[in-house]
């Protein structure tokens, strides 16, 4: 991408990228979530679009949504590796700096025998979340020399940041990624890392001692510890002027680390769509994120997936497609196909519109096997930035 780097060029022309979390599948009696879905505003704008699918990392590779979220934006999600710490920390407001080793947590429930019987304890309430923080960080404030902070995100998950000199990152995760299993001790992958694993499972080990016999959530899992990497911005690669609207933390540190302005939003559809429309004028580039449909498709509820498409497209399609935007892509950052109850491998599908696309043939709806006989073809994720750029025509010519 460092070529496209070299051609962008500042316009007032305006990109809206529509990021639909999860929105892949794979079939369940034939269809897709989204090929069951009833989506006529989507059809509609299908058939006057370029159509495809991305992958979202390389041909094979379950995505974590970081990485996911990085190739679209199109950086390189290997070279830029960024842990899921530090985008939950940066996501909801604290300010990292250079000695700060941030986690992802959730709280959980072990069961008798010291297996996880819930990863997202119930995925219990905001309100609750903030509650246990509360609790633990009273009783800890401090694990060897280093200072701890615990801070809530939304329902179950919430943020812990260890502070000393001399702690490094590349460290395992704590969290075995499926129910009836044990928690895993965490472990350094650098002798520098020695340290950081030390302070972590002590902290797991105080954690579980205050919340033993707690019925909301009796224990913690630590993922994506790390520290904050240097990313060049959007502003400097791509002389844009970028803005974000999220609800969920994660997604909004990631903005953030990439130069973005992360507008004020409710945790509603409506008001998401209502902050895009207010600051139409001040941005030319906007990221909109919807989360739900990657939550159904983790709770294996292809049903309730297939609602949220229809709500989408119900709800939200006619309002994007009359704000006026000179190019609109709807996508996702990966599959979460229902029947695997979790990330997958397989590619997602893309609709780019602009008055410069070449619309396909009888198209008469959007779904991953139509968008893969599109005619924009299998791209890497990483190089759909590029397109949109050059649909708002802030691409100069290659060459002479």
């Amino acid at each position: 991408m460092n070529l496209i780097d070299t051609l962008a060029v500042e316009s007032d022309r305006r990109i809206l990228l529509v990021v639909l979390d999860g929105l892949g599948g794979i079939p369940r009696d034939k269809k897709t979530e989204l090929e069951a879905a009833w989506v006529p505003n989507l059809n509609r704008l299908a058939a006057k679009s370029s159509l495809g699918c991305l992958v979202p990392i390389d041909v094979g590779v379950t995505p974590g949504s970081g990485p996911a979220h990085l190739a679209l934006f199109g950086y390189d999600p290997v070279e830029y590796r960024v842990g899921r710490g530090v985008l939950e920390a940066l996501g909801i407001g604290l300010d990292i700096g250079p000695d700060d080793l941030c986690a992802r947590a959730n709280f959980a429930i072990l069961d008798s025998e010291g297996n996880v019987k819930d990863r997202r304890a119930g995925r219990i309430p905001t309100e609750s979340c903030a509650e246990l923080c509360e609790r633990l960080q009273k009783d800890i404030s401090r694990i060897e020399d280093a200072e701890v902070m615990i801070r809530p995100g939304k329902e179950h998950r919430f943020v812990v940041v260890f502070r000393d000199e001399g702690l490094g990152d590349g460290l395992t995760d704590s969290d075995p990624l499926h129910n009836g299993r044990a928690p895993l001790g965490i472990e350094p992958l650098r002798p520098e890392a020695g340290k950081s694993a030390r302070v972590a499972n002590r902290f797991i080990e105080r954690s579980a001692a205050i919340l033993a016999g707690e019925k909301r959530a009796n224990y913690v899992l630590l993922r994506g510890l790390a520290k904050k990497p240097v990313i060049p911005t959007l502003q400097e690669r791509f002389k844009l002027k970028p803005a974000c609207v999220a609800a969920y933390p994660m997604y909004r540190g990631l903005a953030k680390l990439v130069g973005m302005d992360v507008l004020e939003t409710e945790n509603t559809w409506d008001s998401e769509v209502a902050a895009v429309r207010k600051h139409f004028e001040d941005y030319d580039f906007f990221h909109l994120h919807f989360k739900e449909t990657d939550m159904a498709g983790e709770d294996g509820d292809f049903d309730a997936k297939v609602e949220l498409i229809e709500k989408f497209d119900e709800e939200v399609v006619p309002q994007l497609t009359d704000m006026g935007f000179d190019v609109l892509c709807i996508t996702s950052d990966h599959s979460t196909p229902a029947v695997l109850e979790g990330h997958s491998w397989h590619s997602v599908p893309v609709l780019v519109y602009s008055r410069y696309v070449r619309p396909q043939a009888r198209v008469e709806e959007f779904g991953e096997r139509t968008c893969a006989r599109g005619d924009l073809g299998c791209l890497r994720a990483q190089q759909l930035m590029g397109l949109l750029l050059a649909h708002a025509l802030r691409l100069k010519k290659f060459g002479a």
